[in-house]
């Protein structure tokens, strides 16, 4: 018989080797709880931070061309060139962010954000004879900045938090961001009103953007100190960017989506047109204090707050479309209200309406987005779409309210009896909007389907964030990512967006560098 084989000596491992493998097998999980815990806590600090530079930045824009003596076409330049811009700044980020890491790009994008907010300082103390000239191209780049950040912030947020932890996180940080908004806002309209009484209203914006400047570099230290777990661009995503834009063109060819967009965007766009002056209307002709401007902004931003979750689950149950048509009744009532009485009470209450309704108007439009994208279609094409013709739209509205406003004077001095008839020149913009808003709501009606409701997150789940509001505007809803419910299973038509986020684990796919879903960033009165 042969030998048998020898027996190979048994390994053995000692006690301190069996330690040293534990702790190596469990240090990079620890590892990365230790730095992802910090950095969502950064991230928190963050939304307060930047919280103070939108709630005086932002707000203060059109509040600071009227003290500036802007005229009304400048007015609505003011609104027209950065909205254009800042839609360009989006796509641009989109490109860039396939070849240069987001990190860098964002906090390098916010630190120019500071500079430029400084320069509205110095803008405010100084008050050349072009001031008005400088605001507009501060605005173009201050918004140019925000723009140009949302992508990448978008695209590092998805691969950051973690799927299940979304939700909470995304729904405090809009807590905190709401709180620290309407407080900073609050006192804001507080300081102008003290300023105004002492004959020092430039000392009052100027304090107002030092504050903005100082949340803004506070907001990029934090942003520095973030830690980013897919530092480095993918050779692979280069070539689902540009295969994207090629479909830019072509989701055009759904007469479904194709009926949508050119309906959110026209209504942005009639609506634009006034946008620019109810600040005008309230702080030169009622002679509103900067803190009853103030208040008259915030209860439509909390009515819009409060009534989301309302909104949410009445879509849930009757659907987008029902709210939808229910929005195209009531918004072009809104100016005609504005019209009826100056008195600040009672504008508060239009405000309130105003924000029910442009709450129901942004959840409806966004849910009824994703409802009618085709099967297998790559959800931000149709988003970067939308957007792309909305932040044109609007820029072509809020120019056109610009020369209706300059045009009434010459309008009331030819046709005298409107002097009875009309306390205000404005209600001539406020009534043309009415008219065209009304006009864009009975086009869209009959061509307004009803499709089959897809099964998609609740609006804390990730899918909506509150970007940020504006004065008189409200909260702006920004799609950040798409996931599938918690332990329900996906649908077929969504399988495609569902599988993408968890092969690669985070959301930092091209989905994920796309443009906004609300390009005028101002659902409006």
């Amino acid at each position: 018989m042969p030998p048998a084989p020898p027996q190979m000596p048994e390994q053995t491992t000692s006690p301190t080797e069996t330690v040293t493998a534990t702790a190596a097998t469990s240090e990079r999980p620890a590892g990365r709880a230790v730095w992802l815990r910090r950095t969502l806590n950064l991230s928190q600090k963050e939304a307060v931070a930047s919280a103070t530079m939108t709630a005086t930045g932002d707000n203060f824009f059109n509040a600071f061309a009227i003290f500036l003596h802007a005229t009304s076409l400048q007015m609505g330049w003011l609104t027209a060139i950065p909205q254009l811009f800042g839609a360009m700044c989006q796509l641009m980020s989109a490109w860039l962010g396939n070849y240069l890491p987001r990190k860098p790009m964002v906090v390098v994008a916010a630190v120019a954000q500071t500079l430029v907010v400084m320069g509205l300082v110095v803008l405010a103390v100084l008050r050349p004879d072009n001031s008005v000239q400088w605001l507009i191209t501060l605005a173009v780049f201050y918004f140019g900045c925000i723009n140009f950040i949302q992508p990448q912030w978008r695209a590092w947020m998805g691969s950051l938090v973690p799927q299940r932890r979304r939700g909470a996180f995304f729904a405090s940080r809009t807590r905190l961001t709401m709180v620290a908004s309407l407080v900073v806002f609050a006192g804001g309209g507080a300081l102008l009103s003290l300023s105004e009484r002492a004959d020092l209203v430039w000392l009052g914006f100027a304090a107002l953007f030092t504050t903005a400047a100082i949340g803004r570099a506070f907001s990029s230290r934090l942003l520095y100190l973030m830690h980013d777990p897919d530092p480095r661009p993918h050779r692979d995503r280069r070539k689902g960017f540009f295969q994207s834009m090629k479909q830019l063109y072509g989701s055009l060819q759904d007469k479904t989506f194709r009926d949508y967009s050119f309906f959110v965007a026209g209504m942005q766009g009639v609506v634009a047109i006034s946008a620019p002056f109810f600040a005008v209307y309230m702080l030169r002709d009622l002679q509103f204090t900067y803190m009853q401007y103030s208040l008259n902004a915030i209860a439509s931003i909390v009515t819009q707050f409060i009534s989301l979750s309302f909104w949410g689950r009445f879509s849930d149950r009757f659907g987008n479309r029902i709210v939808m048509q229910f929005c195209c009744m009531t918004i072009p009532i809104i100016p005609v209200l504005w019209m009826i009485s100056p008195d600040p009470m009672y504008l508060i209450l239009v405000q309130v309406v105003s924000g029910l309704v442009w709450s129901a108007f942004s959840l409806s439009t966004a849910n009824y987005l994703y409802d009618i994208r085709p099967q297998k279609s790559d959800f931000a094409v149709y988003a970067a779409v939308q957007s792309a013709l909305g932040a044109i739209s609007v820029s072509i509205g809020a120019v056109f309210g610009g020369l209706i406003a300059a045009s009434t004077p010459f309008l009331f001095e030819k046709l005298g009896f409107l002097d009875n008839w009309l306390s205000s020149q404005l209600f001539v913009v406020f009534f043309v909007t009415a008219i065209l808003r009304f006009a864009v709501a009975l086009w869209f009606l009959p061509r307004a389907n009803d499709p089959i409701a897809r099964r998609r997150p609740k609006v804390l789940q990730l899918i909506l964030r509150v970007s940020r509001f504006n004065a008189i505007t409200g909260v702006s809803l920004d799609w950040l990512s798409v996931t599938r419910k918690s332990k329900l299973p996906p649908a077929p038509d969504d399988q495609d967006i569902a599988t993408t986020s968890d092969a690669n684990h985070t959301d930092s796919s091209p989905d994920d560098t796309r443009t906004d879903n609300n390009p005028d960033d101002r659902p409006t009165p």
